[in-house]
């Protein structure tokens, strides 16, 4: 009878199916009430009320709207006075100090609690632990309000009831919890320092907590990390009272007669308004995950989202610290999609045998001091290399890119004819009929073409000697490499298969060099089958997306809406931009301030030279970028390190955070990009 009647409401219909499961499924007690209420409703509509559409599943969101603001999100420490002065001088004032315990003095590394069964059921080596455990929580909680009256229930209450259903020993079970929570717990280190001040006052302190773990554990738990000296705690478990009915409150009014109490929690109704209701006075310390639940993605593989979202949550939300926007768009943005990289790069190096890895500037800065703290036994190299070097190195040998990438891409740009020989270090050797200040358009664009092509032998003459430097620079480089790597951002992949054709056909040096981009060419570029081939060969491997994987960010990302910008900018570098080699005059030569020598000396005496050009606009904020990525890089690493295997980030889940930032039409990703000055295609 009892599944008759479960058939006919919930799966008779796919659309109420899948509404009722969405509500239902990993909720508590309430939830699940809440659930079987929607699907009476759903089905009294249906039925009685003609709603149709409620036979259709919903339709969902491909991409995630996040209503981003475009002031720092950590602004909203100074708005909700969290400082640490601020929260002595309130609290200082009161006999007594009460403290509730998770998400105010202790965080654990994830964005919901439950987060934690993932990692239990991972231990146990059992599917589904995290559902099961919160299922038999809930259950348990419900025998004992129809045992005791209550709803609290003890860490031991609730294995019993797993081990009956699940067979794991009750006592191993209870054992890895809580060793769980004790190595991924740590003190939120803005109410550390609060706490710090008030214990050399000497102020009498005391914890409260609606929880079920045991008391002499979560003593145990705050010693560990910093609070030491409590007066005495209190654990709704052991009393089968709670702070949420207020009875707990109650009790310890009645152990401390005649005293003011104070009492700092994250809960808006057991911390906050049950204990005004109780005579204790409160102050409200926000939960750091309930205040960005509206801005962080969703959309991401359970595990590494929740630890992602963790992770940035306690860092921005816990108070006493205000970033600048750069600092945020690092962290936030950036951090997660670097970590993922690096780990990327290194089991591609290990799993093709790759013995050198070269780090291309400058986005190969940020992700070269990254992957050295996380493998610093790789051997690693970070080499001057650019879009527009590498196409005039290759002109001799792919004159198509040349006169597409120098003179077709900037068609009608505004680009004057004298500025487009400048950055083809022309200006000397060819002179055009027409004049140098004249904008190159579609209407000149073949004309000049045509001149360039009548003095092409003059034109790869000039090149050619920059070629001689080049190649006594990577000799260097790739010295005793049998198989390298190049590290780029991407799209086409175009400076790591320039610098492996060079390296193996043009200098013929015994090195194989293969190319590995962060994303490649979409649908929406001129010439989005450019590299298809070489991923297909394996000669270019992708992390992010290309036409093979990730289709849907594939075609989300779009070139047309500068996405390849708000991604360079992630990995922004403050060294100035490369502009090519060429051959000095000698140990005795002199060259300008945008020159750096190589200590590389050709054979007739020159030596090889570096020349770079300007350094991007807002050098603080770029470093503020980077600043963000390895501090988040830190914190995850920190939380995280006895598993490894946490650093296993896919691409799809490193762009999340971008696709939610790519929310309004990219409104918070251009306000982020006018802060610099970029350079679109080569220079």
């Amino acid at each position: 009878m009892r599944m008759h009647i479960y058939n006919f409401l919930v799966n008779r219909h796919s659309g109420i199916r899948s509404r009722y499961h969405r509500v239902h499924d990993n909720g508590g007690g309430l939830r699940k009430l809440i659930s079987y209420v929607y699907l009476l409703c759903m089905n009294f509509g249906y039925y009685f009320l003609f709603c149709r559409f409620l036979s259709q599943p919903q339709a969902v969101e491909v991409y995630e709207e996040k209503r981003l603001s475009l002031e720092p999100e950590s602004a909203v420490c100074d708005r909700e006075k969290l400082n640490v002065e601020y929260f002595v001088d309130r609290l200082s004032k009161y006999d007594l100090i009460s403290f509730d315990i998770f998400d105010t003095l202790i965080f654990r590394p994830f964005s919901e609690p439950a987060d934690l069964f993932f990692f239990l059921g991972g231990q146990l080596e059992r599917p589904d632990i995290r559902r099961i455990r919160m299922e038999q929580e809930s259950l348990a909680r419900r025998d004992a309000l129809a045992q005791c009256g209550h709803c609290e229930v003890t860490l031991s209450h609730i294995w019993k009831r797993m081990e009956r259903e699940t067979g794991i020993p009750a006592d191993s079970g209870m054992e890895l919890e809580m060793a769980l929570e004790m190595d991924f717990c740590y003190a939120n280190p803005f109410m550390l320092q609060v706490f710090e001040a008030l214990r050399r006052m000497g102020k009498k302190m005391i914890v409260v907590s609606d929880m079920y773990l045991p008391r002499d554990f979560l003593e145990a738990l705050l010693e560990k990390n910093g609070y030491g000296g409590i007066e005495k705690l209190y654990v709704s478990c052991e009393y089968g009272k709670s702070k949420a009915d207020g009875a707990l409150f109650e009790l310890i009014k009645g152990e401390y007669p005649g005293t003011t109490v104070i009492h700092v929690g994250d809960n808006e109704h057991s911390d906050k308004k049950m204990a005004k209701k109780n005579g204790f006075e409160s102050l409200f310390y926000p939960n750091v995950n309930r205040m960005a639940v509206l801005l962080r993605p969703y959309d991401m593989s359970p595990v590494i989202g929740g630890a992602y979202r963790g992770i940035v949550n306690n860092h921005l939300y816990q108070g006493n610290m205000s970033y600048s926007r750069e600092y945020e768009y690092g962290f936030v943005y950036g951090g997660l999609f670097v970590l993922g990289y690096c780990q990327f790069i290194h089991e591609y190096c290990v799993n093709e045998k790759i013995d050198r890895l070269l780090f291309l500037s400058r986005d190969g800065d940020i992700l070269k001091q990254v992957y050295d703290q996380l493998y610093p036994e790789d051997e690693t190299s970070y080499v001057y290399w650019s879009r527009a070097a590498a196409v005039k190195l290759m002109a001799e040998f792919d004159r198509y890119d040349y006169f597409r990438r120098y003179l077709y891409h900037k068609v009608n740009q505004g680009v004057t004819v004298g500025e487009v020989l400048r950055s083809m270090e022309l200006e000397t050797v060819v002179r055009p009929a027409f004049g140098l200040s004249d904008e190159l358009t579609d209407r000149n664009v073949g004309m000049l073409k045509e001149l360039l092509l009548e003095r092409f032998d003059t034109i790869c003459a000039v090149y050619r000697e920059q070629r001689r430097a080049a190649k006594a620079y990577f000799e260097r480089e790739l010295a005793g490499a049998a198989r390298a790597a190049a590290v780029d951002i991407g799209w086409a992949g175009s400076g790591a298969l320039s610098l492996s054709y060079l390296v193996e056909q043009v200098w013929r040096m015994p090195c194989k060099v293969t190319g590995v981009v962060a994303g490649t060419n979409t649908v929406h570029s001129g010439e989005p089958d450019a590299s298809e081939f070489f991923l297909q060969r394996g000669k270019l491997v992708s992390f992010l997306f290309s036409q093979a994987h990730n289709r849907d960010v594939m075609k989300k990302h779009d070139p047309n809406k500068d996405y390849n910008v708000y991604w360079e900018l992630l990995l922004s570098s403050a060294s100035r931009q490369f502009l090519g080699f060429q051959c000095g005059a000698g140990s005795h030569g002199k060259s300008c301030h945008l020159e750096k020598g190589t200590g590389i000396y050709l054979e007739d005496g020159r030596e090889a030279m570096l020349r770079f050009g300007r350094e991007d606009a807002n050098q603080e904020g770029i470093r503020e970028i980077q600043k963000g990525i390895l501090d988040f890089v830190f914190d995850y690493r920190e939380h995280f390190e006895t598993v490894p295997y946490m650093l296993r980030i896919s691409g799809r889940d490193a762009c999340a955070p971008m696709l939610a930032a790519a929310g309004q039409k990219e409104r918070y990703l251009r306000a982020m990009a006018e802060r610099f000055t970029l350079e679109k295609g080569i220079s």
